[in-house]
Parts: C-alpha cells; sequence; structure tokens
C-alpha cells in the first residue's frame, strides 16, 4: 500500500506538526505498509507522521547543506513497530519493563496509576501507602483512597503517579486548559555561532555533530538514537546508580554512554567543558532542575553560542503541574486516551495506548527539532531553543481524525530485521530495519546498544 499523502489522519497530523516549524504545506512522502494498531486513536498514524517529520527535517538540512533535497519515504507498518520495540535478542531475555507494584489500582472513586520503575519513586508510593512492595497489600491501601487525594500525595512525596481524568475533566483542569494554549512546540531564538557541520557528508549528514543527551526514559533517548543513525556523535550523560534496564538496549543504540554527577562541583565542571564543544544539547530534566545547578537557558547559550538546546517536559511549560514528574503511561491516565479507550471498548479497567506513542512521537519531534534548528544556524548563523510536552502530543493525537477501519500489522518476520545481528551488550539481538529511507542517505549506527557507564565522559 502507498499513499502520496498518506492516510487522512496521517496527513492532518504531519500538517500540524509542519506548522510548528512555519512551514504550511509538507512536500510529497511516500507511505507505505499496510495494518495499523488497534486504538481508537490513530497511534499507526502518528508514529508514521512523526517519524515522517524528523525525515523531512534531515531532508531540508541535507538541502541546505548540499542543494539537493532526497526523497522521503516512510513504512507505517515498521513505524508503528518501531514504537513498540525495534530490539529483539537472540539468546538472551530482556528485563521486565516494569517493576512489580506499578500499574492502574482500582481507588475508593476511580482509578490511578502507580509508576514505581525508578527505586525512590517506589519508596515514595509506599511511604505513602504504608505497605510493604507487595502487590496485594498495594491493592488493598489503594482501594481506602479517593483518586486525586492519594494522587496528591504521592506526588508530594516525590513519587509519581496520575488519576484517570475523562478528557473532558481534563479539558477542565488549570493543567489541561494550560497545556491547549501551548503550541506543539515551543522556539526561542539562540545566539550566533559555528555551524557544527563542517564534517557532514552527503552520506552521513549529521557526521561530526556533537549531541549532548541528558534525557532518560524514553523519548528524548528515541530522539539522539534517530540522530546517530545519520552520523551525529552522542553521548549519553547518567548520575551515578541509574539504571533502565528494560529499556536501554532499546535505546543506547549509536551512543557513546557515560555517568556524570551534576551536583558535584567536579563533574559540574566538566559537564560545562562538553557543553562548551557540543553542537545540540537534548535534555528532559524538570524546568527548574537545571536552573538550581546555575544552569538556565541563558547560563547554556554562554557556555555554546550557536547552541541548538531542545528540552522536554512531561505535563507542559506552563500552568500548576510544569514541574510535575510524568511518564507516558501517566500522562495517558491524566489527560482522558486511557479513560476513553476504557469507554469505548466497554471494558471495567483503563485501557491505554497500545504502545508508548506519546513518548515515541515526542522522541522523533525532539530530533525533527533538532534538525530544524541546525538548518537555522546553519543559514541563519544563530542557534535556537526548542520546548516539547508529553502533554502537548497528547493532544495532537486526541485531535486527529478518527482512524479509518483497517487490520492490525502482521506481525514481523525476518524480512523486517536487518541482515546481520546486532552485538549488543548483553548479546546478538536482531534490529528492526529502518521505518525511514531518504534516497542517498541510509540509516545506519557506528555503535552497538550498550551498557549505561560504559564510556569516559568525552568526546
Amino acid at each position: 500500500m502507498t499513499f502520496e499523502a498518506g492516510p487522512p489522519a496521517f496527513a492532518a497530523i504531519l500538517g500540524t506538526i509542519r506548522r510548528s516549524f512555519g512551514a504550511e504545506a509538507a512536500p510529497p512522502v511516500a507511505v507505505t505498509g499496510r495494518g495499523a494498531l488497534p486504538s481508537i486513536y490513530p497511534v499507526s498514524d502518528l508514529a508514521a507522521a512523526s517519524v515522517a517529520a524528523a525525515g523531512l527535517a534531515l531532508a531540508e538540512l541535507v538541502e541546505a547543506r548540499f542543494g539537493r533535497h532526497p526523497g522521503v519515504t516512510v513504512d507505517r507498518r515498521l513505524a508503528a513497530f518501531w514504537f513498540a520495540r525495534s530490539l529483539h535478542p537472540q539468546g538472551w531475555e530482556l528485563p521486565p519493563l516494569w517493576d512489580p507494584v506499578a500499574g492502574d489500582y482500582p481507588a475508593a472513586d476511580g482509578w490511578i496509576r502507580l509508576h514505581t520503575n525508578a527505586p525512590h519513586h517506589r519508596d515514595a508510593a509506599l511511604s505513602v501507602l504504608g505497605t510493604p512492595p507487595e502487590r496485594e497489600a498495594v491493592a488493598a491501601a489503594v482501594a481506602r483512597w479517593r483518586a486525586d487525594d492519594l494522587e496528591t500525595a504521592v506526588v508530594a512525596a516525590g513519587g509519581c503517579a496520575a488519576a484517570m481524568r475523562s478528557a473532558e475533566a481534563w479539558g477542565l483542569h488549570p493543567q489541561g486548559r494550560a497545556v491547549a494554549q501551548e503550541p506543539l512546540i515551543a522556539w526561542d531564538p539562540g545566539m550566533a555561532g559555528p555551524e557544527g557541520l563542517v564534517a557532514a557528508r552527503r552520506d552521513r549528514p549529521l557526521m561530526g555533530l556533537r549531541v549532548l543527551d541528558l534525557t532518560r526514559v524514553l523519548a528524548g533517548p528515541v530522539a539522539t538514537r534517530f540522530l546517530a543513525g545519520f552520523g551525529a556523535t552522542v553521548l549519553r550523560l547518567d548520575p551515578p546508580g541509574w539504571e533502565e534496564p528494560g529499556v536501554v538496549p532499546e535505546t543506547t543504540l549509536g551512543k557513546a554512554c557515560a555517568r556524570l554527577d551534576l551536583e558535584d562541583r567536579a563533574g559540574r565542571a566538566r559537564f560545562e567543558d562538553l557543553l562548551a564543544t557540543a553542537d545540540v544539547l537534548v535534555h528532559g530534566y524538570r524546568p527548574d532542575a537545571l536552573v538550581r545547578l546555575g544552569l538556565d537557558a541563558a547560563a547554556r547559550a554562554r557556555l555554546r553560542p550557536g547552541l541548538i538546546d531542545v528540552s522536554l517536559d512531561a505535563y507542559g511549560w506552563t500552568g500548576p503541574w510544569r514541574a510535575r514528574r510524568g511518564f507516558d503511561s501517566l500522562v495517558q491516565m491524566s489527560c482522558g486516551l486511557a479513560e476513553a479507550g476504557m469507554a469505548c471498548a466497554g471494558a471495567d479497567r483503563p485501557v491505554p495506548l497500545p504502545v508508548q506513542a506519546l513518548d515515541h512521537a515526542t522522541g522523533y519531534l525532539m530530533a525533527a527539532a533538532a534538525l530544524h534548528g541546525l538548518t537555522r544556524r546553519l543559514t541563519t548563523g544563530r542557534g535556537a531553543a526548542a520546548r516539547l510536552s508529553l502533554a502537548r502530543t497528547a493532544a495532537l493525537l486526541a485531535a486527529a481524525p478518527t482512524p479509518l477501519p483497517e487490520a492490525a500489522p502482521a506481525a514481523p518476520d525476518r524480512a523486517d530485521f536487518a541482515e546481520a545481528p546486532e552485538p549488543t551488550g548483553w548479546g546478538p539481538a536482531l534490529r528492526l530495519r529502518p521505518a525511514l529511507a531518504l534516497d542517498g542517505v541510509p540509516m545506519a549506527w557506528d555503535r552497538p546498544a550498550g551498557p549505561l557507564g560504559a564510556a569516559a565522559p568525552a568526546w
């Protein structure tokens, strides 16, 4: 199946994304692939459109640097699979994605989701509930709380939780109203600085580009994985002790992964040295976190004039929840996506999206923002800052046209994977073929996925 402009929902979503870059129309994109993920929302179209947006942003950078605009093709079926998982281990197994306590629980007046994958988030939730880390005990304790009250208490304790709200309730909530007024991508102009693309080649247009990655699960790592696929040097920095065992093999492809403690004076000095020689900074800290370290937007721009600064927040950049911790599954509960799925299915519990689509789509939008910023720097000599949020991506999906009836995509077969296994840090694995194709610009990674902290904090 090939579309000139894609299915209606794809075209509508891509058009909205393109307008966030100041472009009224998208160049032609060839869309291939049969089948759509089952959902009341056009999740497969969101996947394909966000990948296409990143592809178009790269094509425009290639045109600005080399004078030609490569054709862009997106495999909608493969894009949906990349939103689930791209890595299939051979002879070993990925760790579980979820902590045993994490999940949806019935409260006294509705549903709430606890996100406990990080030990300190689990400890916060358990301290509020007064239970051991046992699911039955947690369920019994949650049932005695009103969902909103428990959400408030867990968040106040430093944890992560979200009561299930309807879309209507979210639209009336102060944070929902704030997000509705935000752009999909908020832009700020940057300072003048070097372009950083002197080593670029037509077939590796990001060769020599330095990307500093301060992101965790999951959107930011998707963005930097995309940039690495076209030649960028990506250095991921994690604090001591941080682990994401269920997703690290999925997201560290193409990257050097080091540890650095920004709370430590020497670690912060090392980070400033790295930032001064970076081209792109991608970060997902809450809005006040870097400010407290003396690394606000102005300081970052001074350290590296011309910096392309791409930042992610969960619940938006304005409103009372702008500094709230959040993850894809929590935002789905807050924004009404899980409640709408439950109502449509006639289910007795929340029905989330079939994949963590907010994370993945936002990741590709972050990559597109970085590439758009690079093109602006190439043509104007000035850097740029872009701000995105999971909640605003949720609004993009919620506003999209209802998907057309379509069968589920056929499961991946051997032809959907790269010919040779990837020698990851845990063992061989098959990696899906890229869902994006640019004429004459292959997507390929120079290093396999590996564990966090395996490299030195140096370029």
